[in-house]
């Protein structure tokens, strides 16, 4: 939709002769152990980077006052501020700055792995070029191995129609019936690919409280989130990027990893609950989930 924009700076922003690339690592500390999560098909896994506040206004704010810093040494100049708001090749801008490499998962990778946002600062100072990052990921495939729907179908290669950060996220409609058993208890992105990267085992945590788990979001049970009304979901993700998805699509997914959840009581009786939900959605996810269970028709 934006045609050459994206590749293009000065087209997007008139007068750019450089960007400013910046990193934040956004690594909760007090989140519960992600494997932990994902091996207890009990509980639900949400991404790490949407268990606590919405980074967008909290970069947008610190990269605007960082503008306002160089501006004060260097006198007026033309800036604009990006975080996911623009078409803009952040990755590849990165790169070029010495940020990280693309790694075979399509993430920025760096010496202290990849949990971390990315922002920009268009401006129009003539500034130093910075060195490329060189890559360092050799031989290894392992996050191309672990991802459950083997999304990333070449190095360097994502197929976005099968990865479950996009199935669960940007997808508006039904889930596809094949991917739904390969999903698990992830509800709200999927975070395996940065898991498994050996880089990872160097990250330091954030050192922003703002990015610490919310509402007991990193260990929460599906169960109960599954109960939430949408008055209640507005507002636990009141300023989380989880509320962009939506009521009827966060029960679309819970409803998914129901399906995928053991043949308890509480289980049962949750899908039972909401297999007459007004929204057509919820109720084709929530009587697939049941059929998984064994219950078709019984509902």
């Amino acid at each position: 939709r934006h045609g050459i924009l994206r590749s293009r700076p000065a087209d997007l922003v008139e007068g750019t002769c450089r960007v400013i690339s910046v990193r934040m690592d956004y690594r909760p500390t007090g989140a519960a152990d992600a494997d932990a999560v994902l091996s207890e098909p009990r509980q639900a896994y949400i991404s790490r980077y949407a268990l606590g506040r919405d980074y967008h206004k909290l970069m947008r704010k610190r990269l605007a006052k960082l503008a306002k810093r160089i501006e004060a040494a260097v006198g007026p100049f033309g800036y604009r501020v990006f975080v996911d708001s623009a078409p803009v090749l952040e990755k590849p801008l990165a790169e070029k700055a010495g940020l990280g490499w693309v790694g075979k998962h399509s993430n920025l990778l760096h010496r202290q792995g990849s949990w971390f946002f990315l922002g920009e600062i268009y401006v129009d100072l003539p500034l130093p070029v910075d060195t490329a990052t060189k890559p360092h990921c050799g031989t290894c495939r392992s996050c191309m191995d672990v991802c459950p729907t083997e999304a990333i179908v070449a190095p360097y290669v994502v197929d976005a129609r099968l990865c479950i950060s996009y199935l669960t996220i940007e997808l508006q409609g039904p889930i596809p019936h094949e991917l739904r058993p390969l999903i698990g208890n992830r509800i709200y992105g999927c975070d395996d690919c940065q898991l498994v990267c050996p880089w990872n085992r160097f990250t330091p945590g954030t050192a922003e409280s703002d990015f610490e788990p919310r509402h007991e979001l990193d260990a929460a049970s599906l169960v109960e989130l599954f109960a939430w009304d949408e008055s209640q979901f507005l507002r636990r993700t009141e300023g989380s990027a989880i509320r962009r998805l939506g009521h009827e699509r966060w029960l679309r997914n819970i409803a998914v990893a129901l399906g995928n959840a053991p043949s308890e009581p509480a289980v049962i009786e949750a899908l039972r609950s909401r297999s007459d939900a007004s929204s057509p959605l919820v109720r084709e996810h929530v009587l697939w989930a049941l059929k998984q269970h064994g219950l078709a028709g019984s509902e």
